[in-house]
């Protein structure tokens, strides 16, 4: 009685740049236990696992068979002739608890009569074609185009129009600008403070010049009248009198004063 085997042909699929591995299925049909062996035709280029062992009766057993990578794929119209054998043999009652290897070392040397053998050929099999992409049956949605213009109506322009009016009575103080609410102390501060001093300079030029004109020298003015008198000069009088004119340092303050006060408030 033999085993039975699933597949019945072992397609490895391209490409052969890496490793393939396909599953074969050996099931025990038998009512006893047997041993099975699996040989190749290519043992350098297919590994077995397992290549052997006991399967128990009416169970089976999982064999994965790995192709190993290939340099560069065959041609498209080349025959594998690969080929793989699965031997089986029933295992005796005075073989129960012997290891696979000495139940068929036995075997071979008496019994190779009592070997059950299936051969398995190898096929090389195209790549998988790419799944096909789903096509989208739902139509592109359009973006939405703007409504069409429409003139204002006269109310509307009415009521933009107060609007506007009423955005340009508002002063400037009643808007939230958090920034400038913040920098605008402080520049009101620095203009007064400059102010102030402009005043208090144009105070102590004024005092000194005051003080200048009263604390003449009593010499200078008699020397004055002197030249007065020697020169001719009949009215005596007017030689008390200050002289004509605007004294020049009381002139230069005026005008410092005049040139601060347009520059801090024109």
């Amino acid at each position: 009685m033999s085993i039975e085997l699933h597949p019945s042909e072992l397609g490895f699929r391209r490409p052969f740049d890496r490793e393939t591995v396909q599953k074969l299925y050996i099931k025990n049909p038998n009512p006893g236990p047997v041993a099975f062996k699996v040989k190749t035709t290519a043992p350098k280029q297919y590994c077995v696992r397992p290549n052997s062992g006991r399967i128990e009766a009416g169970q089976d057993v999982e064999v994965a068979v790995l192709l190993q990578a290939m340099r560069e794929d065959p041609p498209p119209d080349f025959r594998c002739r690969d080929k793989f054998l699965v031997q089986s043999v029933l295992i005796t009652a005075d073989q129960e608890f012997a290891n696979i290897a000495s139940v068929w070392s036995s075997v071979e040397k008496l019994g190779k009569e009592h070997i059950q053998e299936k051969k398995i050929r190898v096929t090389y099999l195209p790549a998988e074609a790419p799944a096909p992409r789903e096509v989208e049956t739902g139509a592109p949605v359009k973006s939405p185009s703007p409504p069409p213009y429409t003139p204002p109506s006269p109310d509307q322009l009415a009521v933009k129009s107060e609007g506007s009016q009423a955005r340009d009575n508002v002063s400037e103080t009643d808007a939230e600008p958090t920034e400038a609410h913040e920098t605008m102390p402080t520049v009101s501060k620095t203009v007064s403070d400059q102010l102030t001093e402009a005043r208090a300079q144009i105070a102590v030029l004024t005092k000194q010049l005051k003080d200048g004109a009263q604390q003449k020298n009593l010499g200078e003015l008699a020397t004055e009248a002197k030249e007065k008198v020697s020169a001719g000069v009949t009215n005596i009088g007017r030689t008390s009198q200050a002289p004509e004119g605007v004294p020049v340092q009381l002139a230069a303050a005026l005008c410092l004063a005049a040139f601060l006060l347009a520059y801090f408030f024109f």
